[in-house]
C-alpha cells in the first residue's frame, strides 16, 4: 500500500485534516489525540461538514440536470440515528435494506416519505412494517418479492409505490463481492433473460403496487464514469421499450450509487459533476434521442457522502519484527471494527496522529487484536518509527467500517463522534463488557 511519503504533507481527502501547534493530527480542527484520551480508542471520527458538502455538491449537481431530481442516501454506509437527521437537514432521500434500518430512521424522526426500501429478499414482517411506516418508494428486487407486496398492500388496502430492480449486463471495473450489475448477480431482474420486460408487465397488472420507475445498481468503488453512462442509456433504452408495449410511460429511473473514493494516493474518483453528466445528462440525451419526455433521475451515493469524511483512531500497543520479512505494528482494534480487509483486499493510508508529519522510517504491517491471522488493517505502511500508546490514525475509514463492525472475539463495538470545528459530540456511544453479554441467556444445565 502506498500513501503521500514526504514529510510536511498530509494525505487528501474530504474531512479537514491539519496540524495543530503540539504537532498533532486534528479533524475538524478536534485534536486526534485528545479525541483518543477523552472518548477512548478504537474511535471512528466523522467531519460533518465534509458529509455536509458532499450532499450539497450531490443536490447541486443532479439539480442542474432537473429540479426534481433525487439524490439518495445509501444508509448501509454508515447508518446511526445522527446520521439520518443530518441528511434529513440537508434534504436528502434515505435508502434502508432491513427493518433495522427503517426502524433507526424512523427512531429519528426522519420523513417516510423520502425513504427507498431495498433488499432482495425482504420478509413479510419488513414489508408491513414498511407499509404501516409509508415510506416513499419500494424498490422491488425479484417477482417473488412483487407478489408478496402485492399480497401485504391488499391486506392494508393501499397502493405500494415501486420500483423494480433491473440487473442491466454492465460490468464495473471493481471487486467481484460488490459488483452487482452483472448476469450473475443475486439482485434484481435480469434484462437479459426477458424477466426486467416480464416484470414490468406483472407490475402493471397489480392492483396494488403502482409501478413509478426502474432502478440499478451496478457496483461500488467505481473509479470511472463510463460505466454509469452505459447503465443510464441502458435503462432509458428500456423505458422505451415498455412504452412502445405498453403505452406507459414510467417517470421514474433510479441509477443507484457506485462512485469510488480516495482510500490511496492513486485512486483518482469522478468528480460528483462528472457522475451528474454520466447519469443525469446521459438520461437527457437518451431519452431526447428517442423522443421520450426526461423521466426524473434519482442516484444513490453512500461511500461517497461518508468515506473520506472518517478517520479511525487506534492505540499502537505490540511490535514484532521478522528480519527480512516484515514488521507487525499491532493496534488495539481491528477485523472487529473494519473487517473489509479481510474481505476483499481493502487498502487503506495512515499516519501517526502524535508525529503525523513525521518522515517515515520504514514499512509496517498494522495487525488487528483479533485471533486470525487474516487479522491485517494495512499492509506495508509508511510510518516513523511508532512507540506504545501513540495514536493511529487510519483514513476513509467513513464508509462499511460502523455497518460492517462486529463483537468478534467478544471485543465491544468502538465509540463514533461527529467533530466540527474543534467540537465533537458523541455520535455512539462505545460498547461495554455488559452490552456485549446482555442478549445471554444461562439455561438450566445438567453436568
Amino acid at each position: 500500500m502506498s500513501m503521500e511519503a514526504s514529510p510536511g504533507v498530509l494525505p487528501a481527502q474530504d474531512a479537514a485534516l491539519g496540524v495543530n501547534e503540539a504537532g498533532h493530527l486534528t479533524v475538524a480542527g478536534c485534536d486526534a489525540v485528545e479525541l483518543a484520551r477523552r472518548f477512548g480508542t478504537p474511535l471512528y471520527v466523522l467531519d460533518e461538514l465534509a458529509v455536509r458538502g458532499r450532499c450539497r455538491a450531490y443536490r447541486r449537481e443532479m439539480g442542474a440536470f432537473g429540479s426534481d431530481h433525487g439524490v439518495i442516501y445509501a444508509s448501509k454506509a454508515f447508518m446511526a440515528k445522527g446520521i439520518c437527521r443530518l441528511m434529513d437537514q440537508e434534504g436528502m432521500h434515505l435508502d434502508v435494506v432491513s427493518g433495522g434500518e427503517l426502524f433507526t430512521a424512523m427512531s429519528a424522526a426522519f420523513p417516510p416519505e423520502r425513504i427507498f426500501f431495498h433488499g432482495n429478499n425482504k420478509t413479510p414482517e419488513e414489508i408491513t412494517y414498511a407499509l404501516e411506516a409509508g415510506i416513499g418508494r419500494f424498490v422491488v428486487d425479484n417477482p417473488a418479492e412483487l407478489e408478496l407486496l402485492e399480497e401485504r398492500a391488499a391486506r392494508r388496502g393501499v397502493r405500494a409505490a415501486a420500483l423494480l430492480r433491473i440487473t442491466p449486463g454492465i460490468e464495473a471495473h471493481t471487486h467481484e463481492y460488490v459488483r452487482t450489475g452483472s448476469i450473475d448477480s443475486k439482485f434484481g431482474f435480469t434484462l437479459a433473460t426477458g424477466e426486467a420486460m416480464a416484470g414490468v408487465r406483472r407490475a402493471l397488472e397489480l392492483a396494488h403496487v403502482e409501478l413509478k420507475g426502474l432502478h440499478c445498481h451496478i457496483g461500488s468503488q467505481i473509479l470511472e464514469t463510463e460505466p454509469f453512462a452505459l447503465a443510464a442509456r441502458v435503462m432509458v433504452d428500456l423505458l422505451a421499450q415498455i412504452r412502445r408495449e405498453s403505452g406507459i410511460c414510467l417517470g421514474e429511473v433510479d441509477l443507484g450509487g457506485g462512485l469510488g473514493i480516495r482510500y490511496t494516493a492513486e485512486d483518482r474518483p469522478p468528480t460528483v459533476t462528472e457522475f451528474a453528466v454520466a447519469t443525469a445528462g446521459t438520461v437527457r440525451r437518451r431519452a431526447e434521442e428517442l423522443g421520450l419526455e426526461s423521466p426524473r433521475v434519482l442516484v444513490e451515493p453512500g461511500r461517497s457522502i461518508v468515506g473520506e469524511a472518517g478517520v479511525t483512531l487506534y492505540t499502537v500497543g505490540s511490535a514484532k519484527e521478522i528480519p527480512g520479512v516484515r514488521y507487525y505494528l499491532g493496534v488495539d482494534g481491528g477485523m472487529g471494527d473494519n473487517p473489509r480487509p479481510a474481505l476483499y483486499g481493502a487498502v487503506y493510508r495512515g499516519l501517526l496522529a502524535d508525529r503525523p508529519l513525521a518522515a517515515p522510517e520504514g514499512t509496517v504491517t498494522v495487525a488487528g487484536h483479533c485471533c486470525e491471522s487474516g487479522d491485517v488493517l494495512v499492509r506495508d505502511l509508511p510510518l516513523p518509527h511508532a512507540r506504545r500508546g501513540e495514536i493511529l490514525a487510519v483514513l476513509a475509514t467513513g464508509a462499511y467500517n460502523y455497518s460492517m463492525a462486529s463483537d468478534y472475539n467478544r471485543f465491544p463495538r468502538p465509540a463514533a463522534v461527529l467533530v466540527r470545528e474543534g467540537r465533537a459530540r458523541l455520535l455512539i456511544r462505545r460498547e461495554t463488557y455488559q452490552d456485549v453479554a446482555a442478549l445471554d441467556e444461562l439455561p438450566e444445565m445438567q453436568p
